[in-house]
């Protein structure tokens, strides 16, 4: 099977990761990057459509569960570390896989991450979220304004704080700016 999405490998050592890409690119797999820091799989990420960021328990610049909060909703994480540090991953939404990798585990669990983006991509296409009003983008707009004058976060960052904020409380994006708006 071959990957639709786009594959970021991320480990401490790049030669690690090109290594892991490598095996990916004999397997089928072709849009796959290579990077040994978080802040480059962000930003690839955010350019990206969605896919599966294939890392390591901590990065040069960041531990994984930072990562994954920076993460578009699009992408997956699959987690690649000892079995003891495993079992400190409280995070219920990372796929993990033991240290040291079988190739054949990594494989079939790629696959099996691929055909649940597939399906979510399906089921967006099919459903796709409504046009927000004017209103609404002027409160989302309105908050972001308000979290880049005072924590001085660039738009995209104050974006992404709301859309995190949003996840975690359960609240659509427009009523978690209305909430940020409420504190000023």
């Amino acid at each position: 099977m071959v990957a639709i999405l786009r594959i970021i490998v991320a480990f401490p050592k790049l030669d690690d990761a090109k290594k892991i890409k490598n095996l990916l690119n004999r397997n089928g797999y072709d849009d796959i990057l290579a990077f040994n820091s978080a802040s480059q799989v962000i930003s690839a990420a955010n350019e990206s459509d969605g896919g599966i960021v294939l890392c390591g328990y901590r990065l040069a610049d960041m531990h994984y569960s930072e990562l994954y909060g920076y993460l578009p909703r699009e992408f997956r994480m699959l987690l690649v570390a000892s079995p003891v540090r495993l079992q400190e991953c409280a995070i219920g939404n990372i796929m993990c896989l033991p240290m040291p990798i079988h190739s054949h585990e990594l494989i079939s669990t790629l696959e099996t991450m691929d055909m649940e983006l597939t399906a979510m991509e399906r089921r967006r296409r099919k459903h796709p979220p409504k046009k927000r009003t004017e209103k609404e983008q002027k409160t989302i707009d309105d908050a972001k304004a308000l979290l880049m004058e005072r924590n001085h976060l660039s738009e995209e960052e104050a974006h992404k704080y709301i859309q995190k904020l949003s996840m975690d409380s359960g609240n659509n994006l427009v009523e978690t700016a209305e909430m940020i708006l409420a504190f000023e």
